[in-house]
């Protein structure tokens, strides 16, 4: 890590002793916070939006074995260019506008989204702007709320919440891995020399969305809100239509004890569980290889707590089927080998193959302005093959100074570790996953 980047964390932290008044953290119902406005109660129109300029750095350690040895690692340079391992980034720039039918039907809410960031979405979609969200809620039956459109998908807590929330700037090993999903005409497995081979994504990452129609609602039953959703979508990704007749099937449940609060900011104890399943279809165009049709399917159950100052969350995730599987030797797509063929290095897909992740969070606000948090991941990747496991492991350590209700800054050290059990500690894959670097990530937070 460079002295310029000590010097930073140093005065990022430096400055977030500072107190100024209260920040209360608390849980919230994901499902339930768009799109269900009472009758009434809300603007026929409201505009909004946030930023996340950042700072991220490590080492940039160059790979220390394999063909592409000597060259950039890709898990050390910054997202999404992959181009340097230090820099500042507009990461997310976003604006949108929400409300109701008012004066028609105050029981229709919409919500619309548009991202101008430097991100997966807007950089593997081929455009400086992307739309995230476009739905239409309809809260006529009672029980039975329906969403249609593009949208979050019930899932995952990390990936179901409002990212401008999130405690952390970068995400979980195992939720990065697989549930924020890439899309590529192939697998990777042909090798040869040109760009085409890289096998670049084909367009933007899924930003834990899909376009399709949901049915979800919540039920209060004493101090307890009980809530589901079921949804069917594409499974392509978002700003585009299907790319098969396959549909993606999404399930949700959730159970929580309320102690207190409203909205985003909301005191609970939640326990959910979610499911999807669906079908993903490799072209194999330009000779990226593995055309066909592969399941992909995965699960998850978690809990989370938050009141008064403290919150802790847990979630479990497990996958079937088609999974990421980085690049070739850990190189950046398009390097040429430094060892034997002139080849270049690509994105992979494992078509078939299992994984499993896990995280726990805690944090504390040790005054009223500032908040530590603690975060320990584990990722263990293709678990059904001896030889293909690779396992990542990452402490995070965090803190968050609260301007105000709507301005925060979040500094983060990630302490990140990988091996390949399969391999004794001396082999390639080892010394490969060994050049790994610890990450430095600051953002700053303002939301309008």
């Amino acid at each position: 890590m460079s002295s310029f980047s000590r010097k930073l964390l140093l005065g990022l932290c430096g400055a977030a002793t500072i107190t100024l008044t209260s920040q209360p953290v608390n849980a919230a119902n994901w499902l339930m916070l768009q799109g269900t406005e009472k009758p009434g109660q809300s603007a026929r129109a409201r505009v909004w939006g946030f930023i996340q300029p950042e700072f991220t750095s490590t080492s940039g350690t160059k790979l220390k074995a394999g063909p592409w040895a000597g060259t950039d690692a890709i898990f050390n340079q910054m997202r999404p260019d992959l181009k340097t391992n230090e820099g500042f980034n507009i990461i997310r720039a976003r604006i949108g506008v929400r409300g109701t039918g008012m004066p028609l039907d105050s029981n229709v809410n919409y919500f619309f989204l548009a991202e101008f960031g430097n991100n997966g979405i807007t950089r593997g979609g081929g455009g400086s702007a992307k739309i995230t969200d476009a739905s239409v809620t309809f809260n006529h039956l009672k029980g039975a709320r329906f969403r249609v459109g593009q949208f979050k998908t019930p899932g995952s807590e990390e990936g179901l919440q409002a990212i401008h929330v999130f405690d952390y700037i970068n995400f979980t090993g195992a939720v990065n891995g697989l549930l924020l999903e890439r899309f590529f005409d192939g697998d990777g497995s042909v090798a040869g020399a040109g760009a085409a081979f890289a096998n670049r994504p084909n367009g933007s990452v899924s930003a834990f969305r899909d376009v399709g129609v949901q049915v979800f609602d919540a039920f209060r039953v004493g101090e307890w809100e009980h809530s589901y959703a079921a949804m069917v979508g594409n499974g392509n990704g978002i700003a585009r239509g299907d790319n098969d007749d396959n549909k993606e099937t999404y399930l949700y449940l959730s159970t929580e004890r309320i102690l207190g609060g409203k909205g985003p900011r909301r005191k609970g104890w939640k326990m959910y569980a979610w499911y999807q399943d669906g079908k993903r279809t490799l072209s194999g165009a330009n000779g990226t290889g593995g055309a066909g049709e592969y399941d992909r399917t995965r699960s998850g159950l978690g809990s989370t707590f938050r009141t008064g100052n403290f919150h802790a969350n847990f979630e479990y995730i497990t996958a079937d089927g088609m999974i990421f599987n980085g690049s070739d030797g850990g190189a950046v797509p398009g390097t040429v080998r430094t060892a034997g063929p002139a080849n270049v290095a690509s994105f992979n897909m494992a078509t078939e193959g299992e994984a499993d992740g896990y995280y726990l969070d805690f944090g504390y606000h040790i005054t009223p302005k500032w908040e530590v948090d603690l975060r320990y991941d584990v990722y263990n990747r293709l678990t059904d093959s001896t030889l293909g496991e690779r396992q990542f492991t990452t402490w995070t350590v965090g803190t968050q100074f609260f301007f105000n209700k709507k301005t925060r800054l979040i500094v983060n050290y990630e302490f990140r570790d990988a091996e390949a059990p399969g391999y004794a500690s001396s082999a390639a894959p080892n010394q490969i996953l060994s050049s790994l670097d610890d990450r430095i990530s600051a953002q700053i937070l303002v939301i309008f």
